[in-house]
């Protein structure tokens, strides 16, 4: 009987270990408007509000039609989402496990509800900075989006 639990054990944790999916670095998203975004820096102020600093690269494309293409991350349930935040990741990669780091993430407010897709999306809207804390709200957001097929 202990030989059986034993063996029923292991048989879970291979199951349990095949199931889970391996970080795969070919699944991180990479492009000239990616590297755009990711050249905002942070700075952690005395009051312990996390601002961002904008560079004058990203600042050249504020107010203007600005396009990505990324992994959808749902800030709410449902298959159909209007708000969400797009990442170079996509959502089944463990963020905070230092496998791969923490993504570049942005806000998405798509001008209709498009529905929920674990593969790549291509976005286009209005770019849009905000210099406020970060720790509660994504500093940059695309406003107005549209799904670009």
């Amino acid at each position: 009987m202990k030989y059986l639990c034993v063996i029923f054990l292991l048989f879970s944790v291979c199951i349990a270990t095949a199931q889970t999916q391996k970080h795969s670095p070919k699944d991180q998203l990479r492009s000239l408007n990616w590297d755009v975004i990711a050249s905002v820096k942070f700075e952690l102020t005395d009051k312990n509000e996390l601002l961002p600093l904008f560079t004058e690269t990203i600042r050249r494309f504020e107010n203007r039609e600005f396009d990505l293409t990324g992994y959808l991350i749902p800030i709410k349930s449902g298959q159909k989402q209007q708000k969400f935040l797009l990442a170079t990741l996509p959502i089944n990669q463990c963020y905070f496990c230092g496998q791969n780091g923490i993504p570049v993430m942005i806000m998405i407010e798509m001008a209709n509800e498009v529905p929920y897709s674990e593969k790549p999306i291509h976005v286009q809207g209005i770019l849009k900075l905000e210099e406020k804390d970060a720790s509660y709200k994504p500093p940059i957001t695309i406003k107005n989006a549209k799904l670009i097929y």
